[in-house]
């Protein structure tokens, strides 16, 4: 066999890591975030902003 003949795969194939890499970064990403907008809510609702006037 050669070098040629071991190798099949397609010659666009992305080497991609498992599938629970990519939803750990994607769950990560999404706890950043809403976490984010959580501390901001709460400071802009300790400094009265979004109270009634």
């Amino acid at each position: 066999m050669t070098e040629d003949q071991q190798d099949v795969r397609p010659p666009g194939a992305a080497r991609r890591g498992p599938a629970w890499v990519i939803v750990a970064v994607v769950a990560a990403a999404l706890l950043v975030c809403c976490c984010s907008a959580v501390i901001g809510l709460v400071v802009s609702w300790s400094a009265g902003l979004l109270g009634t006037r």
